[in-house]
């Protein structure tokens, strides 16, 4: 028996590890929650235009990190398609193409459809780093402050978005 109990605690502390690293993590804490959104100043897809953080004030907002060449934004799409066609809910959704071409991304778009009411360009990750991006896709629930109410990593879809987006959301329209 002194023999297994090692081998039976080893085998229950490797499961649990195992479980951990390979378990999807989508809502992992950060610091930014609660403060104010980092300043930023990008420039538009395919125009001479730039967006900065002061021009997204005095509206709930999303903002989803997103490339062509990730796996789960292609996952996470159509449900952004369906969620920037949804009145009810009516929140604008700003796209920021990180470290990616502008042109790959705009072909994305026109292939796949355009869920953004503007998409910016952060070609060498500077803004995402600001805002703690760990991987794309990320999405950020901005107050019409400018705080960062809540992030979310991983593809959105219907469930995660109601569960963890719309109570803050009716929150913050009361």
């Amino acid at each position: 028996m002194k023999r297994i109990l090692p081998i039976i605690i080893f085998i229950g502390l490797f499961a649990f590890l195992a479980k951990s690293l390979f378990q999807p993590q989508t809502n992992i804490p950060s610091p930014l929650i609660g403060q104010s959104m980092p300043a930023f100043s990008l420039g538009e897809l395919n125009t001479d235009t730039s967006l900065t953080d002061k021009d997204i004030l005095g509206t709930i907002s999303l903002i989803n990190v997103w490339a062509t060449w990730c796996v789960g934004c292609e996952r996470e799409h159509d449900f952004l398609i369906e969620l920037a066609g949804n009145q009810s809910i009516d929140i604008p959704i700003i796209g920021i193409n990180w470290k990616d071409r502008d042109d790959l991304a705009l072909r994305w778009l026109s292939q796949r459809g355009n869920p953004y009411i503007v998409v910016l360009s952060d070609p060498i990750g500077k803004t995402a780093i600001d805002f703690g991006v760990y991987g794309a896709p990320e999405t950020f629930l901005i107050d019409e402050q400018g705080v960062i109410r809540y992030k979310h990593i991983g593809p959105l879809n219907r469930e995660n978005f109601a569960r963890n987006f719309m109570p803050i959301i009716r929150d913050l329209r009361r």
